[in-house]
């Protein structure tokens, strides 16, 4: 063999085989900035295992682990995540995932306050827009957009192409103070709700 015949194995291939959903216990789903995050926790209550899985890549392991409960500290992006095992009734345990220090769900509850999410898909492609609403920043498929928006009457409108496809991301006051403010997006034309 040559050495240009020589194949080196590819180690992600390795690590999903590695990847038990059977020994799965626990799974959350949450934004960080734009984009949507997969954990999987893995624990073997018989091996001691803990492997910790954020869209399908490895990010934590511990084998052999004698202690059951406790914690373990990873991140996403910018965020701080601790994953606490706590024991139940009988060989049973509790996980709860804690978001810079906020549990999931709370977590997820605040993010819908100042996110808006639109799934949309076009001639075969998916598109994510997500909105902070706090910020005004968007992001298209995890990607923060560099558009700024234009001052049109009663709010804003934000303009930019993908793929050919034209998308408006419209931001309008309502008729009295005490309205909230809406968000729309229209794209090719079309406005898609959420």
């Amino acid at each position: 063999m040559g050495e240009k015949d020589v194949v080196i194995p590819d180690h992600r291939e390795a690590l999903k085989k590695n990847h038990n959903k059977n020994d799965v216990v626990a799974r959350w789903l949450f934004p960080v900035h734009g984009k949507l995050f997969d954990i999987e926790l893995e624990h073997g209550t018989i091996s001691g295992k803990r492997v910790i899985w954020v869209n399908g890549e490895e990010v934590l392991r511990r084998d052999m682990m004698y202690r059951l409960v406790g914690e373990d500290v990873f991140y996403v992006e910018d965020k701080r995540c601790i994953i606490h095992i706590f024991p139940s009734t009988g060989f049973k345990y509790t996980y709860k995932l804690f978001i810079d220090g906020v549990e999931c769900e709370i977590y997820n509850q605040n993010q819908s306050k100042i996110l808006k999410t639109w799934e949309i898909r076009i001639d075969d492609v998916n598109y994510r827009v997500v909105l902070e609403k706090d910020t005004l920043n968007i992001y298209l498929n995890g990607l923060l957009r560099d558009e700024k928006p234009e001052f049109v009457d009663g709010g804003t409108d934000t303009e930019f192409i993908e793929n050919g496809h034209k998308f408006i991301l419209s931001a309008r006051s309502g008729d009295n103070k005490d309205e909230a403010i809406s968000y729309k997006l229209t794209v090719n034309g079309r406005l898609h709700e959420i």
